[in-house]
């Protein structure tokens, strides 16, 4: 019988053996094994759900999110490709829909928020900057919410009901505090997309010495001037319909032709009120700022001190949280939900605010110049493949040539 010569070892795949971890372990194991732990002991994670420990419900939810899945059973079916290849975490095989369903629905979210945060103070030293350009302060934070819309009635969304009957869009209002030096988000609330921006801020616990930006969309002046006592510091925008009293002028160059940088600024006070009873009047800074794309811009804060033209950097550097929503929203799955729940869903943002920091985290320590976009495709698409992370981002070809995956060996 005419037999090819090797084909036995051809068949079994004569190839170079992999060596190392696939991609989706290295990036796992950027997540100390101390802060899940912690995590499990405080909110008693496996006590009240033991079918899926806290660590294997951890890892398929974070393969879900970073092979961008749009459903439970994209999530189960992937992930039998990496069955062998996480053994070292547990995962020895890939969860059935049904338990990680019931997982995503019965255990807390809280547990997720609590390792999110856990990482947050592992790594916020290593990931923040020193410096930002044309900032002269140390300590700035921005806040801003971004809605999420999805086809549920569990977090209704804003506006009446369709005349012709057909399922209203709900919604989920993501409240963020970020931090300007990190690019992180470091304090995180949920609701209802109904809920009025306002109450976010009466959550937030800063230090004296802070400083915070936002749009006019977040005008308290009962909370301003509790900043005020706290020495917390903010710079925002002016309403339109203000009512505010002038007390003192500093700048005026509206009448000089062509001017541009700061036109005004200004002294005044305005109302607080409590229970519709004017208490106190506010002191506050107004300034008037021309862009030079001719544009206009009426910012007021509380400190008196930092020069008018840093007041316009501080608010110029509030767009970070806008690219940080498009980032977010672009590159991880938060189109479909991997529940019906509240909690499913939490659940669900939360592991994704999880990818997102630990690709901070990962692309500092490789020192890349990719767009964070592009080191996220070339991610998603080399999940099971064993090459070295750090490499692999800094030069994709180079790391790739020189892995074992790249090469095979078949001798006639």
């Amino acid at each position: 019988m005419f037999e090819l010569p090797h084909y036995k070892h051809y068949l079994m795949g004569e190839i170079k053996k992999f060596s190392g971890q696939p991609v989706l372990s290295q990036i796992l194991d950027v997540i100390p094994s101390s802060i899940i732990n912690a995590a499990n002991r405080k909110h008693k994670a496996n006590r009240y759900y033991k079918r899926l420990p806290l660590r294997i419900h951890l890892v398929s939810l974070l393969y879900g999110v970073f092979s961008y899945c749009n459903g439970l059973r994209e999530v189960c079916e992937g992930m039998l490709a990496c069955e062998g290849k996480l053994s070292h975490l547990g995962l020895d095989k890939a969860p059935a829909r049904s338990t990680l369903s019931d997982a995503n629905n019965k255990r807390s979210y809280q547990v997720f928020e609590t390792i999110y945060y856990g990482l947050l103070a592992n790594y916020h030293s290593f990931i923040s900057d020193s410096r930002l350009k044309g900032l002269s302060i140390r300590n700035l934070k921005i806040i801003d919410s971004t809605t999420i819309q999805l086809f549920s009635e569990i977090l209704r969304g804003v506006g009446r009901k369709r005349l012709d009957g057909s399922r209203q869009k709900g919604g989920i209002k993501v409240h963020a505090l970020m931090d300007a030096f990190s690019g992180v988000t470091e304090f995180v609330r949920m609701t209802a997309a109904k809920e009025n921006d306002v109450k976010f801020l009466y959550k937030l616990k800063l230090p004296a010495g802070s400083w915070i930006v936002f749009d006019k969309g977040y005008t308290a002046y009962r909370q301003f001037a509790r900043w005020t006592r706290e020495k917390i510091w903010f710079v925002t925008r002016m309403k339109d319909n203000a009512d505010f009293h002038v007390t003192k002028v500093l700048i005026d160059k509206t009448r000089k032709k062509q001017a541009k940088g700061v036109l005004k600024e200004q002294y005044i006070t305005v109302a607080v009120k409590v229970n519709g009873i004017v208490t106190e009047r506010l002191k506050l800074r107004r300034i008037v700022f021309k862009t030079d794309d001719e544009k206009i811009y009426i910012y007021v804060t509380n400190n008196f001190t930092l020069p008018a033209a840093q007041i316009a950097v501080i608010y110029k550097n509030r767009w970070m949280i806008e690219l940080l929503f498009k980032q977010i929203k672009q590159n991880f799955p938060l189109r479909y939900f991997w529940g019906e729940s509240p909690n499913a869903i939490k659940m669900q943002v939360y592991c994704v605010l999880i990818a997102q920091l630990l690709m901070v985290v990962i692309r500092k320590k490789a020192a890349t110049k990719k767009s964070f976009s592009n080191m996220i495709t070339v991610i998603r698409l080399h999940l099971t493949s064993y090459v070295g992370l750090l490499d692999f981002i800094k030069d994709t070809y180079k790391a790739w040539r020189k892995t074992d995956n790249a090469s095979f060996a078949f001798s006639p």
